[in-house]
């Protein structure tokens, strides 16, 4: 049977981060922790730092004990949306268009650049004229 808890985005999550109205979500779950900050052990700014974000590896690495967890739970006034976000559309476009104005682009380049392959071409039979006479 399914939970009938409310659901948070982690966007909803992140607007409550004053000390008036603090939320933390830790494993999955969103707690209101605003009335708690006074009493909190590790101080305000501890739970203030953890909004906005998935606050899971904080909380582990604290070592809270069981107490504490138990404590959590009073707090607790939701779940955390785990539906990923949806991928957005690609644009997808069509060939003709990438290329109707291709074979343009190429001939004014090609008009605009002549110069450096003849160049090369005429210094190439210049070369090789004066490498035969020598011979």
């Amino acid at each position: 049977m399914p939970t009938l808890t409310k659901i948070y985005t982690m966007e909803e999550a992140s607007e409550h981060n004053t000390k008036d109205d603090c939320w933390v979500v830790i494993e999955g779950k969103v707690y209101d922790v605003s009335s708690y900050l006074d009493e909190h052990p590790g101080g305000d700014d501890v739970l203030l730092k953890a909004t906005g974000k998935d606050a899971t590896e904080e909380f582990e690495d604290a070592g809270h004990s069981k107490t504490a967890r138990d404590l959590m739970e009073q707090y607790c006034i939701g779940e955390l949306d785990q539906t990923p976000p949806p991928i957005p559309e690609l644009e997808i476009v069509s060939k003709k268009q990438d290329l109707k104005g291709l074979p343009q682009k190429v001939l004014n380049l090609s008009k605009q650049y002549w110069v450096v392959p003849v160049t090369v071409v005429g210094l190439s039979v210049v070369v090789g004229f004066l490498y035969l006479k020598k011979k």
